[in-house]
């Protein structure tokens, strides 16, 4: 802000708080929030959305450390970027996956 000076305007998205928050800083006249405005700011804000909607399940923060730390590296072995692969190569990264995973847990 020190180099381009005040904004004109601030978009946001319609979520109360936001509104709430201009008031108390003072500039509730300058908020914009319309239906398409936002789309740059909310495109780069999914990977939170992301977060806060799966955070949402769980009660506590550890519980949901806990599961993130085992559904990641879980996750991580079977994703094998479908798009990425000729079918062939996909079915046999797949039941190499598999072949490991069934050896880890057999024991």
């Amino acid at each position: 802000m020190k180099r381009y000076g005040n904004p004109e305007f601030i978009v946001t998205d319609k979520l109360r708080s936001y509104g709430a928050a201009m008031k108390v800083i003072g500039n509730a006249s300058r908020q914009e929030t319309g239906r398409w405005q936002n789309n740059r700011a909310e495109n780069s804000h999914l990977p939170f959305r992301r977060r806060e909607r799966a955070m949402q399940r769980f009660r506590r923060m550890r519980s949901l450390q806990k599961f993130v730390a085992v559904h990641s590296s879980i996750h991580n072995h079977f994703n094998q970027e479908r798009h990425l692969y000729s079918r062939t190569n996909f079915k046999l990264n797949r039941t190499a996956a598999l072949a490991e995973w069934r050896g880890l847990f057999a024991a």
